[in-house]
């Protein structure tokens, strides 16, 4: 067997969408698109559950996943870059 046990969120992901998809082609008598759908659907699913998989295990050997230096937060040398001019717009006669 594997090592990566995440590996298996793909194929089910894909089993389930499938079937919504199914499901959905019936009930819009459009079989095509709901298998079409589906797999899109499938293929989000399964990669978001290895995706968060592969989150918890890193978290289980305790790193956080997040850099230290990724911050949401600007500094304010990053206002002001010189990155715009300072007289409002247009030019109104």
């Amino acid at each position: 067997m594997s090592d990566n046990k995440n590996a298996a969120f793909l194929p089910l992901g894909m089993g389930v969408g499938i079937a919504i998809g199914v499901a959905l082609g019936t009930a819009l008598d459009n079989l095509a698109l709901g298998l079409a759908l589906g797999v899109a659907i499938g293929a989000g699913v399964g990669a978001s559950g290895m995706a968060a998989g592969n989150r918890k295990k890193k978290d289980g050997d305790g790193s956080s996943g997040v850099a230290a230096s990724d911050t949401s937060e600007r500094s304010s040398k990053d206002f002001d870059a010189g990155d715009g001019g300072g007289d409002g717009g247009g030019g109104g006669d």
